[in-house]
């Protein structure tokens, strides 16, 4: 059941008797903007922590504890043209503990977070501003030390040079934090609570009328602009973008970007999951098989999609005087699939991994969250289990041949280590 609380404020409550547990998620969503995503991620370090009611870690995690040790923690993340902040409770189910107010209790708590942070007048507390602003600016900058990481984010922002917004990470860049003020980020605050589209998930086993009663009571307001497209699309080009970095390491990393034109409105997009499972989505993939176990090239070697953005990526880690060998390898194992080279017991097997892959997130409240946030987002794109396991049972050789021959490398990064000096 979805209801409009106000005009762009959803209520979306899903009953099941599968948990123990509730789960309330609230996401902000609003168009990605380079300017911004530093500091929508700062706000979730602030609001994470204190608020006017509960200003220390202390005396938040104590109230947390008091409602038999809620969990409530907040983060952001980017799909297709959106950036996403996100606010998730876990609790047990006042059933279990003999108390009928528990649910109420942590809607109280989720307001006073939400609605009343530790702010005065204008701007947060400086105080608690400046420690997770520096703590931010500090993780932004740990993430370098994480190759794999670096690796995947330099071939983001290779892929999508031309776009300022796409090519950054979700959390933003440290140098975008640098000049920000307590009563800058209390503006962003200000923007995301009166202007961002707001979905509201409460997962568990719960009564609907209930739930809306109480959410209904929160004070939310109207907005006024236009929910944002969710989908990026960007063209294929015939020049294929190449970085090479070097740093002090002992595993190289060789990454290529992928253009594939299939989003998640489109019936091709369960092909397309097959085709990435036979690529390089699985333990039995053509990756993992040849360039992994059979040639011993690479430590590591997958292959994940982006339905949002027509965004295909591979990541490996290898001895870096293997580079054009791995290279080679990987592009012929695209021309295999091109070729429509996949046996029988292949195409069965990644059917059989991606319909556990779909039970599994049945079982997984956060799962049925997304799926319910994307119905809403992308109408047209809801499935009943019945409608996927067909769609995925029809999937033929053929059709993974064709997804495959619309797979144009775009970028390719390597990160190898330093040249030694003499």
């Amino acid at each position: 059941m979805t209801i409009e609380l106000k005009k762009g404020v959803h209520l979306t409550v899903l009953p099941t008797q599968k948990y123990k547990t509730i789960r309330i998620f609230v996401r902000f969503t609003a168009s990605l903007d380079v300017a911004q995503t530093a500091k929508r991620t700062l706000l979730t370090s602030l609001l994470e922590t204190t608020s006017l009611a509960y200003p220390t870690q202390t005396a938040f995690s104590s109230k947390l504890a008091e409602l038999y040790g809620a969990s409530f923690g907040m983060n952001v993340n980017k799909r297709g043209n959106l950036h996403q902040i996100n606010a998730a409770m876990s609790l047990v189910n006042g059933k279990y503990v003999a108390d009928a107010t528990l649910l109420s209790e942590a809607v109280a708590f989720l307001e006073q977070v939400l609605f009343y942070p530790n702010s005065q007048e204008d701007h947060f507390d400086e105080k608690n501003f400046t420690i997770e602003k520096n703590n931010l600016i500090s993780y932004m900058k740990s993430v370098a030390e994480d190759k794999q990481a670096l690796a995947s984010l330099a071939l983001q922002e290779l892929y999508f040079a031309n776009d300022p917004h796409q090519k950054y990470p979700s959390f933003g860049r440290p140098e975008d934090l640098v000049e920000v003020t307590a009563k800058d980020l209390y503006q962003t605050y200000q923007s995301m609570l009166n202007e961002d589209q707001i979905d509201i998930f409460v997962i568990g086993d719960v009564e609907e009328q209930a739930i809306t009663t109480i959410f209904s009571q929160l004070p939310f307001t109207d907005r006024t602009s236009q929910p944002p497209s969710v989908f990026y699309q960007q063209p294929v080009e015939n020049v294929i973008r190449e970085k090479i970095t070097r740093e002090p390491i002992t595993q190289a990393k060789l990454n290529l970007a992928y253009h594939t034109g299939v989003y998640y409105d489109q019936e091709d997009r369960i092909a397309l999951m097959v085709f990435n499972g036979l690529f390089g989505g699985f333990p039995h993939s053509k990756l993992f098989m040849n360039v992994r176990e059979k040639a011993s090239l690479a430590y590591y070697a997958s292959s994940t999609i982006d339905t949002f953005r027509g965004y295909l990526s591979v990541q490996t880690g290898i001895d870096g005087q293997n580079r054009d060998k791995v290279f080679t390898l990987i592009e012929e194992q695209l021309q295999s699939l091109q070729q429509g080279e996949v046996t029988a017991e292949e195409l069965s097997q990644t059917k059989a991994m991606l319909k556990n892959q779909y039970l599994l997130s049945l079982d997984n409240p956060q799962a049925l969250i997304e799926t319910a946030y994307l119905n809403q987002w992308v109408p047209g794109s809801e499935m009943t289990e019945e409608t996927f396991m067909q769609r995925l049972e029809k999937v033929s050789i053929a059709d993974v041949k064709r997804l495959a021959q619309q797979v144009h490398l775009q970028a390719m990064f390597f990160l190898n280590k330093e040249v030694a000096h003499e």
